[in-house]
């Protein structure tokens, strides 16, 4: 196992700024969500959140130091079962989507020497719109959970029957190993192997479930999005994921946001970038024009002498801020179009007026500090 100080990319002194902003860093390059999935990306995500969790903590973190991998099997909060579904957690706890701790409050706690283990959490992403996003939405989602077990009640045992408590670990789901060396005397702890941490055993397996004590079964949600959210948010269905093993609890649902694009937008926040194409005339005369907006459209006034690539803004018009009140704004961004082809009556109506005006500015800071050369313009159409 590689050592976490190395895996983070920080000094042995660093502080917990520097650790949190390091691991930070990594868990975005490495996140699932934003490498399709990979594998080896939720390896290393998950890496990089054991040392995260182990540097930032100072009992574990002196354990650490000095003793090494080994000094943490003792450690309250050991990383024995340490799975995706804890980094991911941590992650969300410390840095990650809106919704988990927000809405739901609190984390979910590890599984528990001698207790039982909780289900698995299911991720399910949720693809929306930018409609939806503007107002808020509730969707019913049916995701493919483990439920208890309908043979044996979730016991796992033949009838139901009660488990028996394992001799090996005596009912504490663990075992301690005493060693001696010449730093002193270490006590190891491991789940007990007899019942896998259990604490307890079964005698007669139910035949349903083959010991499991859950069975394939689907769920129904009602997800509540809050208007503003964006892609890779996360919302927390508390205890509604799958049945954990001989009567353990429920994981979580984690539903990721995805976001649609929307081929008449660029998003920045809370803000919407809107590009609008606008004919010679347009930009030299000025012009009332509609644009569009998440909910509709909205009357835009084109100033006379309006530059291409300026960008106008319209208060209020982009989407509502997620953790603030009041909305972000639509930034419309003029293009002015030339055409392609002209008819006759265009070709010499643009001749006339090549004759008329003047030439360009010899650099773009000229166009920048005034618009002498579209008042000409202007005054070349309207005479």
């Amino acid at each position: 196992m590689r050592d976490y100080y190395e895996i983070l990319g920080v000094s042995r002194d660093a502080d917990v700024d520097t650790i949190k902003k390091a691991y930070r860093k990594l868990a975005l390059k490495h996140h699932p969500d934003r490498n399709n999935g990979s594998p080896e990306s939720e390896e290393k995500f998950k890496e990089a959140t054991e040392a995260y969790e182990v540097l930032k903590d100072p009992e574990k973190r002196s354990a650490y130091d000095r003793f090494g991998h080994s000094g943490l099997k003792g450690a309250p909060g050991g990383f024995t079962g340490f799975d995706f579904g804890d980094a991911l957690e941590i992650f969300m706890r410390d840095f990650g989507g809106f919704g988990l701790d927000d809405l739901f409050g609190g984390g979910r706690g590890r599984r528990r020497r001698g207790g039982a283990q909780r289900g698995a959490d299911i991720r399910v992403r949720l693809p929306l719109t930018l409609e939806e996003v503007a107002e808020g939405v509730v969707r019913t989602l049916k995701v493919r959970v483990q439920d208890p077990c309908s043979e044996c009640g979730g016991t796992g045992a033949e009838g139901g029957a009660d488990p028996v408590r394992c001799e090996e670990c005596g009912g504490a789901g663990e075992v301690r190993r005493v060693q001696r060396s010449i730093l002193g005397q270490f006590v190891s702890v491991a789940p007990c192997p007899a019942c896998d941490g259990q604490g307890q055993r079964i005698v007669d397996v139910c035949r349903a479930c083959n010991g499991s004590g859950t069975e394939p079964g689907e769920a129904v949600l009602e997800v509540e999005v809050p208007a503003g959210v964006s892609s890779g948010d996360y919302l927390a269905m508390r205890g509604r994921g799958s049945a954990g093993p001989r009567g353990g609890p429920r994981g979580d649902v984690i539903v990721v946001l995805d976001v649609q694009e929307d081929p008449r937008f660029v998003r920045d926040g809370a803000d919407l970038i809107h590009r609008l194409p606008i004919t010679f005339s347009q930009a030299a005369l000025g012009a009332e024009l509609e644009v569009p907006t998440v909910g509709g459209a909205a009357k835009l006034s084109v100033p006379a002498g309006v530059q291409s690539g300026q960008v106008l803004r319209l208060r209020n018009e982009g989407l509502p801020n997620l953790r603030g009140s009041g909305s972000g704004d639509l930034l419309v961004q003029v293009v002015v179009w030339t055409p392609t082809e002209l008819s006759k009556e265009e070709e010499r109506l643009y001749r006339e007026l090549a004759e008329l005006e003047s030439p360009a500015p010899d650099s773009v800071e000229e166009v920048e500090q005034g618009r002498g050369f579209w008042s000409r313009v202007k005054e070349a159409f309207t005479t």
